[in-house]
C-alpha cells in the first residue's frame, strides 16, 4: 500500500467513500456517516479530514460539537476493509484529537474530550476500545407486547378517581414540557445537558417536527388541603409521561420502523422515590400497553424505566429490537 495523504473534506467525497465503504457495519456507523461534512467553526464546530490512497478517498474522521451535551465531542472514523490494521484509523484518530485541542485552546469549544456510538462486537467497538474510550452508556429500542402487566386500579376503582389519576394532556403543555425537560437532564448525568429551556425541549421532544402526535400522564393521587372531607381543589402533579410518536422516530438497525408498534417516550418525575418511580411506570406502562404494543428507548441510566422492562425482556413479554448501542468516551 502506497503511503497515504491527507486531507479536509471535499464535496464528492461522500459518494466516493459509500461506493468504497458499501453498507455501516450498524446503524450507529450510518448515523455518523451524516456527520461526515465541511469544517464549521460553530454551530456545531466541526473537522473532517479524508484519507486517500492514490488521490482515490479511503478513509475519514469527523470531530463536532453539539449545544445539547457539551462535555464531550463527538467522534467517528471509518477506514475501508482493505486499508483496515495498517494505522489509518488511529492516525486520523490522531490528527482529529489534535484539532479538538486547538480548537479548545482558541475558544471554539468546551472541551476536547471524546465520545461515540458503536454496536457491540464489531470493528467500531474494537477500534474505540483500543483507542482508549470506554463504555459510558447502553442504548436499546425495546418493544414491549400488549397485555403483558396488569391493569393498575386507582382507589375505589371509580370512573372518576381513574380520570383524576390519568389524563391526555396537549403536547404544548407547560406542565408536560417540566417534566419531560427534568427527566431528561436527570437521566443524561453520565453526559450532562445543563438545564434545558422549555423551548429546547418542545424542539427535541414535543413539537410537529418531531412527530409527537399526543401524551398521557399519570397524576398524583389528589389531595385536598382542607381534610378528606374536602373535595381538592388542584390536580395531583405528574407521576410519570408516555409522549407517543409517529412512525419512524426511534433508531433501527436497517433505518425502518422496527415494527408496527406505536413509538413513545416513557419517564417520571424526577423527584419521586425510586420505588414510586418503578410504581409509577409500572401503572402507565400497562395502560398504555393494554391492546397494543409499543416501542421504548431505553437506556441502562433510565432506572425506573429499566426496573420494570428487564423482567419483561428476561421472560419474552418485551424484545429488545435490532443491535444496542453503545456510547464510549473518555
Amino acid at each position: 500500500m502506497a503511503e497515504l495523504s491527507y486531507r479536509a473534506w471535499q464535496d464528492g467525497d461522500d459518494l466516493t467513500l459509500r461506493e468504497i465503504w458499501g453498507d455501516a457495519e450498524s446503524a450507529a456507523a450510518g448515523a455518523f456517516r451524516a456527520a461526515l461534512a465541511p469544517e464549521s467553526e460553530a454551530n456545531p464546530w466541526r473537522r473532517t479530514i479524508v484519507a486517500q490512497d492514490q488521490g482515490i478517498p479511503v478513509a475519514a474522521g469527523v470531530v463536532y460539537s453539539t449545544t445539547l451535551h457539551p462535555q464531550r465531542l463527538w467522534a467517528f472514523v471509518e477506514v475501508a476493509k482493505d486499508h483496515r490494521r495498517a494505522g489509518v484509523g488511529a492516525t486520523l484518530l490522531t490528527m482529529l484529537r489534535r484539532e479538538a485541542e486547538g480548537a479548545l485552546a482558541a475558544g471554539l469549544v468546551s472541551t476536547a474530550a471524546l465520545r461515540t456510538k458503536v454496536a457491540p462486537e464489531t470493528s467500531g467497538a474494537a477500534f474505540a476500545a483500543a483507542m482508549g474510550l470506554s463504555v459510558l452508556q447502553r442504548n436499546r429500542v425495546v418493544e414491549v407486547a400488549p397485555a403483558a402487566l396488569k391493569l393498575p386500579a386507582f382507589g375505589e376503582g371509580t370512573e372518576a378517581e381513574a380520570s383524576a389519576r390519568v389524563q391526555d394532556l396537549a403536547t404544548g403543555s407547560v406542565e408536560l414540557t417540566d417534566v419531560v425537560g427534568r427527566y431528561y437532564e436527570s437521566v443524561n448525568t453520565w453526559d450532562p445537558t445543563g438545564p434545558l429551556s422549555p423551548g429546547a425541549v418542545q424542539r427535541m421532544f414535543l413539537d410537529d417536527l418531531t412527530g409527537a402526535h399526543g401524551a398521557l400522564v399519570l397524576r398524583a393521587e389528589p389531595a385536598s388541603a382542607f381534610g378528606a372531607s374536602v373535595q381538592p381543589s388542584k390536580k395531583g402533579r405528574i407521576e410519570a409521561f408516555a409522549v407517543s410518536y409517529s412512525q419512524g422516530h426511534l433508531p433501527t438497525e436497517d433505518g425502518a420502523p422496527a415494527s408496527a408498534a406505536s413509538e413513545v417516550f416513557l419517564g417520571v418525575e424526577p423527584k419521586l422515590a425510586h420505588e414510586d418511580a418503578v410504581r409509577a411506570v409500572y401503572d402507565l406502562l400497562a395502560l398504555i400497553t393494554h391492546q397494543y404494543p409499543v416501542l421504548l428507548e431505553l437506556d441502562d441510566s433510565m432506572e425506573a424505566l429499566a426496573a420494570v422492562v428487564n423482567p419483561m425482556i428476561e421472560v419474552g413479554a418485551a424484545k429488545v429490537r435490532g443491535t444496542e448501542t453503545l456510547v464510549l468516551g473518555e
